[in-house]
């Protein structure tokens, strides 16, 4: 028979043994929780905001030079000499190619001797009318013999006057079959060669010449872009208090060149002329940049790309590596409250340095996952690193 104090002993053995089995399994359960923490996926995340973006367009450009003039023979003839050579730089008033002048100066002795010819004439109606005048003085002769010499004489000098003038005229000729330069630049392509035959009504000129000192640069650009800029202009004179005008300069950003080997040009230039109107087959205006070129780097008919600053006011914008590209589309990975990835599809409006600007599919607040794609599926519970 068991006593009293037996049964308090086993009783007090009982509970000892099931406070010690209760300790180890809460022990065991909070080692696996840690253990299960542990293996969760830490991943760095990036927290949207908004903010002013800069970003950069793109515009392809043709160059040319500031003067850039046809040179073109003023006279027919066979080209004689060539005095320069492609690529040359000229001064304004060098000679640059010679016409055979062989008939020119033969019509210049021509009219030369045309010209003494009247000289003569006018000096024979001269005599007559200082003759005639004292015998129509003395009433010896009737005075209408004298009107009649008087208007021989001045028959005479318009002739004179006449053949002056064609004698002008052939040494002009003869003075355009040496042609010079019009103004300082650089010869450009001579498609003709000594001894062809040159003529103003030619479909090519003899060459180009380009001043190149300052050069322009070309292109288009389309007009949802140049009513970014116009708007943009518009709000800034109305903070600054200044009243619309229609005939003020739309003013652009300073514009950068990147040349054909991908090398930005080291000075900036300026937008100073804008078409009046928007191509209707293509949706965009034509405008023009200004650069000095005091190194004669850029030359006329080469290539370039155009690069102009735009800011957008109060953007979301992500690091570019938080997104992922499936087909036409792009994708991020959404962390929510409770630490789930996912998945959502959002749509780029530009670029801002290494960053994407994002119009829609992310709210101001969203934490994006930056890395580990290939390790996250729709639900997976990660350890956010906030960046």
């Amino acid at each position: 028979m068991i006593t009293k104090k037996q049964q308090k002993i086993f009783i007090r053995s009982i509970l000892f043994i099931s406070s010690v089995a209760i300790l180890s399994s809460c022990s065991e359960s909070k080692s696996k929780e840690k253990e299960n923490q542990n293996k969760l996926l830490a991943l760095p995340v990036y927290q949207v905001n908004k903010s002013d973006a800069v970003t950069v367009k793109d515009y392809l450009g043709t160059i040319e030079g500031k003067i850039n003039v046809e040179v073109r023979p003023q006279v027919e003839g066979l080209l004689e000499e060539i005095y320069v050579d492609e690529g040359s730089f000229v001064r304004k008033g060098q000679s640059l190619f010679k016409i055979d002048p062989s008939f020119y100066q033969e019509d210049l002795n021509n009219t030369l001797a045309n010209a003494n010819v009247a000289k003569a004439k006018l000096k024979n109606a001269q005599l007559e009318v200082d003759r005639l005048k004292p015998l129509v003085d003395n009433e010896v002769i009737s005075s209408v013999r004298l009107a009649s010499a008087e208007s021989e004489y001045e028959v005479a000098k318009a002739g004179l006057d006449q053949a002056n003038a064609e004698v002008r005229s052939a040494k002009l000729s003869k003075d355009f079959t040496v042609i010079k330069a019009p103004v300082n630049g650089y010869i450009g392509r001579i498609p003709k060669r000594i001894g062809n035959l040159v003529a103003k009504g030619d479909k090519e000129p003899l060459t180009f010449l380009s001043d190149i000192q300052e050069v322009y640069v070309y292109f288009a650009m389309n007009e949802s872009d140049f009513l970014y800029f116009s708007k943009a202009q518009a709000r800034k004179d109305s903070v600054e208090g200044r009243a619309f005008d229609k005939l003020k300069k739309l003013t652009f950003p300073k514009v950068t060149l990147v040349l054909a080997d991908g090398e930005e040009y080291p000075l900036k230039g300026d937008v100073d002329a804008v078409n009046g109107q928007v191509d209707r087959m293509t949706g965009a205006i034509s405008l023009r940049a200004t650069f000095a070129n005091p190194d004669n780097i850029l030359r006329s008919g080469s290539s370039g790309t155009l690069k102009i600053s735009e800011v957008k006011d109060q953007v979301m914008q992500i690091p570019q590596i938080a997104t992922s590209q499936l087909q036409d589309k792009t994708f991020v990975f959404v962390v929510d409250k409770q630490n789930q990835a996912q998945r959502r599809n959002v749509t780029i409006a530009g670029k801002s340095k290494s960053n994407y600007i994002i119009s829609e599919g992310l709210e101001e607040g969203d934490q994006v996952i930056l890395s580990g794609f290939d390790k996250l599926t729709d639900g997976t519970i990660i350890q956010p690193i906030l960046q």
